[in-house]
């Protein structure tokens, strides 16, 4: 089985040159988005709980109302821009942004990092995670 993977690496030294490089960018763009300023659920009610963090709950208000982390501001990612005053006032506390599933939530942190707010994170996973944790959501 060796032996026909350095023949087949022989035989095709472009192929194999082209999967290295997908993989190495990849696994750099992985590395770099997870550590790229998001907290687990468990950090995140850490900071709920030791240092009054703001969560703002990008969704919209449909899947808001059906089930949100206690305390969340929901603020729409399209309407971010007009609720810039109002987060500024606390932005001496840490913010914690939640989208659905993770993903768009990196737009809003991007946001509110340029504004100069300094401690702006993104909850990985988003809501799904949250609930898949087994934490508790709030109905409204």
């Amino acid at each position: 089985m060796i032996d026909q993977l350095f023949e087949f690496v022989q035989n095709h030294p472009l192929l194999v040159g082209a999967f290295l490089l997908v993989l190495t960018a990849w696994i750099a763009y992985e590395v770099r988005n997870s550590a790229a300023s998001g907290v687990t659920s468990g950090q995140a009610t850490q900071l709920i709980n030791r240092e009054d963090a703001v969560v703002v709950d990008t969704r919209e208000a449909g899947d808001f109302k059906a089930g949100h982390i206690a305390g969340a501001r929901n603020i729409p990612q399209s309407r971010i821009d007009d609720s810039m005053r109002e987060l500024e006032k606390v932005k001496d506390k840490p913010i914690i942004v939640v989208c659905k599933n993770g993903q768009s939530a990196s737009v809003t942190v991007a946001k509110l990092t340029k504004a100069n707010l300094p401690r702006v994170f993104k909850l990985k996973g988003g809501m799904m995670q949250w609930q898949a944790d087994g934490l508790p959501v709030v109905k409204k």
